[in-house]
């Protein structure tokens, strides 16, 4: 069986409870065994990444990978997006968006911003489902920077 290596933590960035489960149950059927860190909102994505508010005194994991929604309250995921990769500490944090919003111009807009694969989430369940097994798979194969995700490192 090949996995993800274990030091890579995901924080996946979701406010719909039922999304994150969804989301978490499929990365776990494609052999995903990674920590995962939940975040309802983008501002605790922020706090999290730079140690701040309730993370305040916390160093983030060393290695990171960020599944983004886009549409989140107090910061959406554009602003948290802006705030990641204009931060030298943060730049290079891999971040995957994933969201509804199929718009060429939202697309842009997040590749623009420096995000690294945009995912946009089915409406159907069923699909829904198997979108985010195929995401688990491509996470086990995909190099991350500073000894990041691999399956053959």
């Amino acid at each position: 069986m090949v996995e993800t290596k274990k030091d890579v933590t995901i924080l996946l960035a979701e406010d719909d409870p039922g999304h994150a489960r969804l989301i978490e149950k499929n990365l776990r059927r494609a052999n995903v065994k990674n920590e995962i860190v939940f975040a309802s909102n983008g501002q605790e994505v922020v706090d999290y990444l730079f140690s701040e508010g309730d993370y305040a005194g916390k160093e983030p994991p060393s290695h990171l990978l960020v599944l983004l929604d886009l549409n989140m309250p107090v910061l959406d995921g554009y602003q948290v997006l802006q705030r990641m990769k204009s931060d030298e500490r943060t730049k290079r944090i891999p971040v995957i968006v994933l969201t509804t919003t199929d718009d060429a111009r939202e697309v842009t807009r997040c590749y623009d911003l420096g995000c690294n694969v945009y995912i946009t989430k089915p409406v159907d369940y069923e699909q829904f489902a198997d979108a985010m097994r195929k995401l688990g798979l491509f996470l086990i194969v995909v190099m991350l920077p500073d000894g990041g995700l691999s399956g053959n490192e």
